[in-house]
């Protein structure tokens, strides 16, 4: 292994996230730490208001962060500027949404290339045959979205953000607007362009079943990462989010830590 591979996909560094200030400051992520290992599954999972949105938006550049730095592979995200960001985001990172997020008057296939035509760039024939084949939708290619099953839909929106060959790919939800079929399809998809493309994946879900697809689940409270799972089992990961549920109930409100970005007791709550 190289030096370059033992690089993270994506990594935060003493990562703290805090909205609005004085009596209304809401402190979403405190200090958080987390490397995403290059060719791995992750799910982040964690009860109602814990952070693992906000987390997932700081990572993929979406959001920034209060203090602390993100990083895509090597590069900081602080501080650039709006268009390096969004080339930066558009190259590099890809993005799976519940909503599907699909241009109604485009095909699947215009759907799927549109990131690269925004970019200027021709695909790699060989890379979106095996994307094609492997979600299944060489018969669906000239349907526009009104004309596809959510399923199909979701399968075209995970082909557009593998097609760039990013980094590291982001999925909020993937499998929240379908059925049981249709989503294990999808998590399948997506455990296979892990494990057979070297693709790197995290997830945000709240469903023990999809986050068993995972190699790796962290999960957070409070705005911190308290646990991490490794090769998950759909009831270990429940159990788990009961034990986070339960404590969270029962504790106290999270007292500022010391050298915090501010003073004030503060709730937590996902952005």
């Amino acid at each position: 292994m190289t030096k370059h591979d033992t690089v993270p996909a994506a990594r935060a560094e003493d990562v703290w996230k805090v909205y609005g200030s004085g009596e209304a400051q809401v402190v979403a992520l405190r200090g958080v730490n987390l490397n995403l290992t290059k060719g791995q599954f992750t799910a982040i999972m964690g009860p109602s208001g814990s952070g693992k949105s906000t987390l997932m938006h700081c990572l993929a550049g979406l959001d920034t962060v209060t203090r602390g730095t993100v990083y895509i592979d090597q590069t900081p995200l602080n501080g650039l500027r709006d268009n390096t960001l969004t080339k930066l985001r558009r190259d590099q990172i890809g993005f799976i949404f519940q909503q599907f997020n699909l241009l109604p008057t485009l095909t699947a296939k215009e759907n799927i290339l549109l990131p690269l035509n925004i970019a200027g760039r021709k695909p790699d024939p060989h890379w979106y045959d095996t994307i094609i084949n492997t979600v299944g939708l060489t018969n669906r290619l000239h349907h526009r979205p009104t004309q596809l099953s959510g399923g199909q839909q979701q399968r075209v929106a995970c082909a557009r953000a593998l097609i760039t060959k990013p980094h590291v790919i982001f999925a909020d939800e993937p499998t929240g607007n379908l059925d049981s079929h249709s989503g294990a399809e999808i998590l399948t998809f997506l455990q296979q362009s892990v494990h057979q493309h070297q693709q790197t994946i995290v997830m945000v879900t709240h469903d023990p079943v999809a986050a068993a697809y995972a190699d790796r689940v962290i999960f957070l409270a409070d705005g911190n990462i308290v646990d991490e799972l490794a090769n998950p089992t759909a009831e270990a990961v429940l159990d788990q989010l009961k034990r986070l549920e339960v404590a969270v109930v029962n504790a106290p409100a999270p007292e500022q830590a010391a050298g915090a970005p501010a003073a004030q007791r503060t709730q937590v709550g996902d952005a």
